[in-house]
C-alpha cells in the first residue's frame, strides 16, 4: 500500500522549535503504544538501515531513556533522555539529548500529542524546543528529516501491519 500519509516539518526563522505532524490510518491507542511498547519501539525509530538497542526504556512520569543506533559500517550513536509526562493516549513529555556532541547540555525538550481522527485514524503532533536558534538550525542541517521521515515511514509499516494482524 501507498502511503498518502506524508510528514510535515515545519521550522519558522529565528525561532528554538520544530513542528513535526504526521497522520496514521491507525487507531490512537496503537500509534501511543508503538511509542510505549519496548518491542514495537525498535522497529520503527530511526532511519532505515539502521539497528536500534534499547539499553533503558521507562516510558512513566519521571522514567529514563537510552538507546544506541548502530549503522551498516558500526557507527554507533548514543541518545539519552528523561520522561517528564506520559498521559495514555494523549500525550508524552520527554527530553532528547544526543551523546556524540563534544560538549554536553544540548537538551531538546519534545512533547508529542496525540489526537484521534475520525475512521480510527491519528494524528501526531510532536514539537521540540532547543535551547538555542543555532541548535535548532544545527538539528536542522544534520540530516535530521531524513531520519524522522524514515522513522515515520518504518512506523506506517509497522501499525499497517499490526492492524492486520489484529482483524
Amino acid at each position: 500500500m501507498a502511503h498518502n500519509n506524508k510528514t510535515k516539518i515545519s521550522a519558522e526563522s529565528g525561532k528554538q522549535e520544530i513542528v513535526i505532524t504526521r497522520e496514521f490510518d491507525s487507531p490512537r491507542e496503537l500509534v501511543f503504544k508503538a511509542f510505549t511498547d519496548p518491542e514495537l519501539y525498535v522497529q520503527w525509530l530511526g532511519p532505515r538501515g539502521f539497528t536500534m538497542q534499547l539499553e533503558l526504556f521507562e516510558p512513566e512520569n519521571g522514567g529514563r531513556w537510552r538507546y544506541i543506533h548502530k549503522d551498516q559500517d558500526g557507527n554507533e550513536y548514543t541518545f539519552h533522555g528523561v520522561y517528564h509526562e506520559v498521559t495514555t493516549p494523549e500525550r508524552i513529555i520527554s527530553t532528547f539529548e544526543f551523546e556524540g556532541l563534544p560538549e554536553m547540555g544540548h537538551v531538546v525538550l519534545e512533547t508529542a500529542r496525540f489526537e484521534e481522527l475520525p475512521g480510527n485514524r491519528t494524528r501526531l503532533m510532536s514539537q521540540a524546543v532547543f535551547q538555542s536558534v543555532a541548535d535548532r538550525d544545527g538539528e536542522l542541517q544534520s540530516g535530521m528529516e531524513e531520519g524522522v521521515n524514515d522513522s515515520y515511514d518504518r512506523l506506517d509499516e509497522l501499525l499497517e501491519k499490526l492492524v492486520k494482524e489484529s482483524r
